[in-house]
């Protein structure tokens, strides 16, 4: 089954990206995911479920303790020949 998770981080500071999100940001881009977009509003993933999953784990715990007060995402299912 493979998965693709949408993502945003808060409190937003439009001046600087604040830890919670560079937290966020390192984390997918570290975990064995075959597709990473962050951007400044909105981040997506997708890989297999196990490697998403794991990930949102991590995302989730470093985010926190990097000051995020708030986690938005949603996980789908995507089909193999989605994109």
């Amino acid at each position: 089954m493979r998965l693709r998770v949408e993502f945003t981080t808060e409190p937003f500071d439009l001046d600087e990206v604040p830890p919670h999100a560079v937290a966020a940001r390192e984390t997918v881009q570290a975990a064995p995911l075959d597709a990473v977009d962050v951007g400044p509003f909105g981040n997506t993933a997708e890989g297999g479920a196990e490697a998403v999953l794991a990930a949102v784990d991590r995302l989730l715990r470093t985010s926190l303790e990097a000051g995020a007060t708030r986690i938005s995402l949603q996980v789908n299912v995507v089909g193999e020949g989605e994109a």
